[in-house]
């Protein structure tokens, strides 16, 4: 029995790191609030349906609970000590990376239909290699001054994640990190696989306002 304790510890970080992500932020506030944000705008439990439909200082504190997860998930949940483990922390971290952003994607708490896992993903990341959320976020911010589409520039910043830990991560870059990297950059992708469907269709929305540089070459002179 004792050589399978390492495994089951290994296990049970997972299940209280996916347990966490699933305490989707948006939609315990809009239980607080009497209203599912599921049911209204793009249907998303996420940080940018929130705004568009409750307002910015609901948004931010959806936000701020969504990268809170992670940050607790990566950061704390693989110190505590819940058996004999003999795997690397990094490892352990990293698997609590993705379960976490698992959690907030399909959260058991809420009939698994939640975010699409951008915040908690930054959180997680954050927590693994700090300098990778500025790098992110610069691409993220630049891609919607471009294009104005929100689920593009989270796509692109999640397939930034790995070069991001590559470049600036420690050396050599521990299994786990890989693992976390790939992983969120995936599970961000597939979340995101409608947004990428509508954009092809010509139909996604777009923050208009956003886009700097479009509206600045099409002033009036």
């Amino acid at each position: 029995m004792s050589s399978y304790l390492p495994l089951l510890d290994l296990l049970l970080h997972a299940v209280l790191a996916y347990l966490l992500g699933s305490l989707s932020g948006s939609l315990m506030l809009g239980r607080w609030r009497g209203v599912d944000i599921r049911s209204q705008g793009s249907g998303n439990a996420g940080g940018t349906n929130a705004f568009r439909t409750q307002g910015i200082r609901f948004a931010l504190l959806v936000v701020l609970i969504d990268i809170s997860k992670g940050i607790i998930a990566t950061g704390l949940l693989p110190l505590l000590p819940l058996g004999l483990s003999q795997y690397d922390r990094s490892l352990i971290a990293g698997i609590c990376a993705i379960a976490a952003v698992c959690g907030h994607i399909w959260p058991v708490f809420f009939g698994f239909r939640g975010g699409k896992g951008a915040a908690t993903a930054v959180g997680a990341a954050g927590t693994l290699v700090l300098i990778s959320v500025p790098v992110l976020l610069v691409i993220w911010i630049v891609t919607i001054i471009l294009s104005g589409y929100v689920g593009l520039a989270s796509i692109l910043a999640a397939l930034s994640l790995w070069p991001a830990f590559s470049l600036w991560g420690p050396e050599p870059l521990p299994l786990g990190y890989h693992m976390a990297a790939v992983g969120l950059s995936l599970l961000v992708l597939y979340a995101h696989r409608s947004n990428v469907q509508r954009m092809f269709a010509g139909n996604e929305n777009r923050f208009q306002k956003a886009r700097l540089i479009h509206r600045w070459l099409n002033r009036n002179p």
